[in-house]
């Protein structure tokens, strides 16, 4: 708390100019906050360097050794001691700081890590001899020659040594590494043509590989899916969609889940900007709200997207660590990634998650109760439809409650190929009076009959207000709200987009609103609340979906009272017709809150099961 007494003291403050060790010391306050802060800027400094192959090494979480080596075009002699002098760079001029191509550019990370640790930068260019440098805590020893493959190998020990107090702070052995193992992942991701190698040297045994990333072959997409492969799971690319979108200047790439694979947090969502890893609040806003008609809150989309631009266009020096950017167009950025991966979505059709099959797969495992005594031979086809008649005579004519088959003739498609052929088959029966069993050409679908009418209804009541429009209900008595002069000029200037959705506003002088109609399909709204609600979204994201979801949550609704109920009987052509329109329907394989509609199990899949394989 500031003193009473103006006056600080008897003595006035005299301003001194820090030392050079001081400066640097503070420097890394700010660049390097942990061991993984330290990984990230050396890993960079390779790519910079063109780099094919990096190995990152650590001990005991990157606190007393990380050592990151790399192929890439190494330094001379006589630029060690100037690459560990504070702003000094060969990846800009100076002259514009706006046009920048490298991930790093400002020239402190090696001085500030020489400031707090002990550092050896040993590096050899093609054509001359390998050199080595020393720094410990800011005093630098004299370039000797080294023994050294071409490229560079920087190895920091005893980091935070000179700073102790730093120490206190960090987390501990094993958090660090799981750190660092983040970072390399990330840059991974972003660099597909080059092979990472991570490394835990600690103790005296053998070293540990954490992480292998061989470098990708063959195009952009297929390198980035191999790699996307290997650092998130072999799950998540099964389950992703190619995103590759343009618009103004801006190239959004990557891949990002169907909703049905999705996760209880935000640990999937990996984003980057001109091949940087970053964690902007823009971004992950607008990859939330891509996903906001098909995943409830308390799920998490899963998604790796790339945004590469002209380096005019975004600001990446607005933060010491360099993880957030500013764009010199958000809300351009925000709706390329929110209608790329929308139609991504909808051209995925009925499509569901695989884990889906999986988790259902591996509820119907049995436990194990000893080794298997016989097996059984596969039956020949002809046996599969006649066994049971010939077994159990009347199990036609059974009716249990939990499940019938309905006599029909074999439903044929009107083009005269069977239904079976069709990616979610024919209908053979109904069980609980709720699941619709159809057989395909490989396996078996079980369709939730509730969940996925819902979402065909869901579907056409979005449609036909995209058609007609939103209709809005006039005001008896205006709803007049007064706030600041900044939020008025903020909601205001969306006033055309609000309106579109039923909420019409207009100014009512000075720094009030007033609010003339809301959309009817809300019917009795507070529309203060609602106002205020936009006006939050607008300042935290610099747009707002805040009308349009509380529709879409009342058309949601709707769907849901006016879809097939559970415990009603369907006759097969009834399955059958609501198989064919979930085919046809985009979004039908989850339901409105993120649900599959339909689990599919291949036949394989239902043999190993039973031990028939």
């Amino acid at each position: 708390m500031a003193m009473t007494d103006p006056n600080i003291g008897e003595k006035r403050p005299v301003i001194r100019q820090l030392d050079e060790g001081a400066v640097n010391r503070i420097a890394a306050g700010e660049v390097v906050e942990r061991p993984a802060s330290a990984v990230k800027e050396l890993v960079e400094n390779a790519i910079d360097a063109g780099a094919r192959r990096i190995t990152v090494e650590y001990a005991d979480g990157g606190k007393t050794l990380i050592r990151v080596q790399d192929d890439g075009c190494g330094l001379t002699a006589d630029d060690l001691p100037l690459a560990l002098s504070r702003h000094a760079t060969s990846k800009i001029d100076g002259s514009d700081l706006l046009n920048i191509h490298t991930f790093g550019f400002r020239g402190e990370a090696l001085p500030s890590l020489a400031a707090v640790g002990r550092l050896t930068i040993t590096s050899r260019t093609g054509a001359d001899d390998g050199a080595e440098i020393t720094v410990a805590g800011g005093n630098a020893a004299p370039v000797r020659p080294a023994a050294s493959q071409p490229g560079t190998t920087v190895t920091l020990r005893d980091l935070f040594y000179a700073t102790p107090a730093r120490l206190k702070f960090l987390r501990t052995d094993r958090a660090e590494a799981q750190a660092i193992g983040d970072v390399v992942r990330r840059l991974a991701m972003a660099e597909p043509f080059i092979s990472f190698v991570l490394r835990d040297v600690s103790g005296d045994g053998a070293p540990r590989e954490i992480f292998r990333a061989d470098a990708g072959q063959g195009g952009l997409f297929d390198a980035l899916h191999g790699r996307l492969a290997r650092v998130l799971g072999r799950e998540f690319a099964e389950n992703a969609l190619r995103i590759d979108a343009e618009r103004e200047g801006l190239h959004l790439t990557g891949f990002a889940a169907l909703p049905t694979y999705s996760r209880g947090s935000a640990v999937a969502q990996y984003l980057f900007v001109n091949g940087r890893p970053v964690r902007d609040k823009l971004l992950v806003g607008a990859l939330r709200g891509a996903y906001s008609d098909f995943l409830s809150r308390d799920r998490h989309p899963a998604a790796a997207l790339f945004i590469d631009c002209d380096p005019t266009l975004v600001d990446v020096n607005v933060h010491p660590a360099k993880s957030e950017v500013r764009f010199r167009d958000p809300g351009l950025a925000r709706g390329l990634i929110v209608s790329a991966l929308r139609h991504a979505l909808a051209e995925a059709g009925h499509r569901a998650s695989t884990t889906v099959a999986g988790a259902t797969l591996g509820a119907m495992k049995p436990e194990p109760v000893g080794a298997r005594v016989y097996q059984m031979d596969r039956p020949y086809g002809g046996s599969q439809t006649t066994a049971f008649p010939v077994q159990t005579p009347h199990f036609e004519e059974a009716s249990a409650p939990w499940g019938r088959v309905e006599e029909t003739p074999e439903p044929v498609a009107t083009d005269g190929a069977d239904l079976q052929d069709f990616p979610l088959g024919t209908a053979r029966g109904q069980v609980h009076e709720n699941y619709i069993i159809a057989q395909t050409a490989t396996g078996m679908v079980l369709v939730d009959q509730h969940a996925a009418h819902e979402r065909l209804v869901y579907e056409k009541l979005k449609n036909q207000m995209a058609e007609n429009g939103v209709a809005s209900q006039a005001l008896l008595i205006p709803e007049v709200i007064d706030m600041s002069g900044d939020d008025c000029s903020r909601l205001m200037a969306c006033a055309e987009d609000l309106a579109a959705l039923g909420l019409v506003l207009e100014p009512f002088g000075g720094d009030a609103i007033a609010v003339r109609e809301t959309p009817a399909i809300l019917g009795t709204v507070n529309a203060r609340a609602l106002v205020m609600d936009i006006l939050d979204e607008l300042a935290d994201q610099n747009s707002s979906d805040a009308v349009k979801t509380r529709i879409d949550a009342i058309l949601s609704r709707v769907a849901c009272h006016g879809s097939i109920r559970s415990g009603r009987r369907m006759r097969a052509e009834e399955m059958n017709a609501l198989l064919r329109e979930m085919e046809a329907t985009p979004h039908s394989g989850q339901c409105n809150h993120g649900r599959p509609t339909y689990v599919e199990l291949k036949l394989s899949d239902i043999e190993r099961l039973f031990g028939r394989t």
